[in-house]
C-alpha cells in the first residue's frame, strides 16, 4: 500500500491517461469510431460486420457460436442476425434438423456485401498498423493476446 492506504498503481503514472487499461480503451473507441464511418457507406455496423466475416469464415456455425465469436451476447447476436435476415444477408432455417443450433448462412448478396465492405475495414486495420513500426507488429500482437490471457480471456 502506498501514503494514506492507498493502492500501489500497476506502473508509473502521472494520471488515468497513462494506465495501459485506459490507453487500450482509447485504441479500441478510435478503431470503433473509424469502422462505424467506414462501415456506414456499406449499410453494415460493426457487429453486423462481424458476424458476415465470421460467416464466410465458418459456414453453418450456430447463433451461440456468433455470439461467442463476435464478443456480444446472445441476446445481441440474436438482434443482429435478425436484422441481418431481415436485410437478406443471411438465412436460417426456422426449425433445427439435428439438435437445437439453427446453422446460420451467408446469402450471395451478404457475401457481395461483405466483400464490398471488406476493403473498407481493411484500410481502417492498415491505418492503424502504419502508425507502429513494421518490426513491432508481431510483438505487439503478442502482447496483446497475452494480455487478454492473464485475463482470462483465453
Amino acid at each position: 500500500m502506498g501514503e494514506g492506504g492507498r493502492p500501489e498503481p500497476p506502473h508509473e503514472a502521472g494520471d488515468i491517461t497513462e494506465h495501459v487499461g485506459y490507453r487500450l480503451k482509447r485504441a479500441a473507441a478510435a478503431l470503433r469510431g473509424a469502422m462505424d464511418q467506414a462501415l456506414r457507406e456499406h449499410g453494415l455496423t460493426v457487429p453486423q460486420y462481424s458476424c458476415l466475416e465470421l460467416l464466410d469464415e465458418r459456414p453453418g456455425i450456430s447463433g451461440a457460436e456468433l455470439a461467442r465469436g463476435t464478443f456480444v451476447t446472445r441476446q445481441s447476436s440474436a438482434v443482429v442476425l435478425r436484422g441481418l435476415q431481415e436485410a437478406g444477408l443471411v438465412t436460417r432455417p426456422a426449425t433445427a434438423e439435428h439438435g437445437r443450433a439453427l446453422p446460420v448462412h451467408l446469402t450471395r448478396e451478404g457475401l457481395a456485401r461483405l466483400e464490398a465492405a471488406r476493403g473498407a475495414v481493411y484500410a481502417v486495420e492498415r491505418r492503424m498498423i502504419d502508425a507502429i513500426p513494421p518490426r513491432r507488429l508481431d510483438a505487439l500482437l503478442s502482447d496483446l493476446d497475452r494480455m487478454a490471457d492473464a485475463l482470462g480471456d483465453g
